[in-house]
């Protein structure tokens, strides 16, 4: 039977080049391996942790219905910064000929998914509608607004109606998560009320998944399709936590929490910084996974903190309120530079305007791949927008947000005594 064997070599290109020099492959300090399913890795792991994270539920089983988020394929004319500026956009690009709106909006040639003709077909074979304008979570904290018809290689490359439609219900929530994680750090986690992209967590290949927390018995597809009348629509919800996860938790605690403690209290599990650390190098490769306590002061101390969490990151919290940063110089709001100055606390977004009080480990902290401080200004640099007074508020409450969150993730990790969690 084959053997397979590791070594790592790090340092700077001149030692490895001396010590490939001075080695050979019988002076090599090897590690046999011993690849086992499903991946078969071939790097050392901790096959004590392995195990133990591997018994804890994958959320896929936790949450049956999910999907990869909206991929639209073409950002730039789908997404827009206003719902004015998206509901202009689909009745001007309906009413171009193919080729004027391929020029027009600079849509280069069309994909396997994604064709002019389609796109507009899709929006004029039911009648244009503001009644499909909808919200999106384009990044974090940064909501825009698109038009949503739900089918599939229309104005949309993918929609992902299977999941999507569900959120458009009233009363709702999803976990977003990423399958895979490529970067060195895992913060690959948040919630949205509205719809989502894919790329809300990352722009390389690695796309987010959304678990909503309500699945909802009908389609709205086709003459229904109407969001103005969704709250009036006779429909059936139950809770898209699968049987066995819900038995699970049963017999662990003695009895049946609400679906939103349970949320809660995984999404207090995946802000644990001790739990991104532990099991980071499974994080990486396959869908995060929750362990499960038998303690019912720790599942609600946990939950506490997870629901705190979530109303932050979907700004609703009161703390929001209570701003901590102040908007100071002279001149206009318009975005021409993001210079962060951490001796003056102070982020300018052009020569002379800043917002000021913005701690550099808030203005460093990260939601997936992005700096979301930063990104956010940069997203408006790069469309040259000037901010609004309303942008400004809400800029200023993601700082709070921030760092709030920083706060409670430090006190999700001191309410748990140790991993494996009991």
């Amino acid at each position: 039977m084959a053997k397979i064997y590791h070594a790592d070599l790090w340092g700077s290109r001149e030692d490895k080049y001396r010590y490939l020099q001075e080695n050979d492959i019988n002076t090599v300090e090897w590690t046999e391996l011993t690849p086992e399913a499903p991946f078969y890795m071939f790097i050392p792991q901790d096959t004590d942790c392995r195990t133990e994270y591997q018994s804890n539920w994958k959320i896929t089983d936790i949450f049956p219905i999910n999907n990869v988020s909206i991929m639209t394929a073409r950002d730039s004319l789908t997404i827009q910064w206003s719902r004015d500026g998206i509901w202009s956009l689909v009745n001007d690009f309906a009413a171009l000929s193919s080729e004027e709106a391929r020029s027009k909006y600079s849509l280069g040639k069309d994909t396997r998914d994604w064709l002019v003709i389609n796109a507009q077909k899709d929006l004029k074979e039911l009648g244009l509608s503001e009644q499909k304008l909808a919200p999106i979570l384009y990044r974090p904290f940064d909501i825009r607004h698109t038009y949503y018809t739900g089918k599939w290689k229309g104005f949309h490359s993918l929609p992902r109606w299977d999941v999507m439609q569900h959120i458009l219900m009233e009363d709702n929530i999803g976990l977003i998560a990423n399958r895979q994680v490529r970067l060195e750090s895992i913060q690959h986690f948040l919630v949205s009320d509205v719809l989502v992209e894919r790329h809300i967590l990352e722009t390389a290949n690695a796309s987010a998944y959304f678990f909503p927390l309500y699945v909802y018995c009908l389609d709205v597809r086709g003459t229904l399709f109407d969001f103005a009348n969704l709250s009036s629509i006779s429909t059936q919800r139950r809770s898209n936590l699968s049987k066995e996860v819900i038995e699970d938790i049963t017999s662990k605690l003695g009895y049946i929490p609400t679906p939103e403690a349970i949320f809660y209290y995984i999404y207090a599990i995946f802000h644990s910084p001790t739990y991104r650390q532990r099991y980071a190098e499974f994080l990486k490769i396959d869908f995060p996974r929750v362990p499960l306590t038998s303690s019912d002061q720790l599942f609600k101390d946990l939950g506490v903190k997870g629901q705190a969490l979530v109303d932050l990151h979907l700004m609703k919290s009161k703390k929001l309120n209570k701003l901590i940063t102040k908007m100071g110089g002279d001149g206009d709001n318009a975005v021409t530079e993001v210079t962060y100055k951490p001796t003056e606390q102070r982020v300018y977004i052009n020569k002379s305007r800043y917002f000021e009080g913005i701690a550099a480990d808030v203005w460093e902290f990260k939601i997936g791949g992005y700096q979301v401080l930063d990104k956010w200004l940069k997203d408006r640099k790069k469309a040259k927008r000037t901010l609004s007074f309303d942008d400004v508020l809400h800029y200023q409450k993601v700082v709070v947000a921030l760092k709030e969150t920083m706060q409670l993730m430090q006190e999700i990790d001191q309410l748990i005594p140790s991993f494996p969690i009991e």
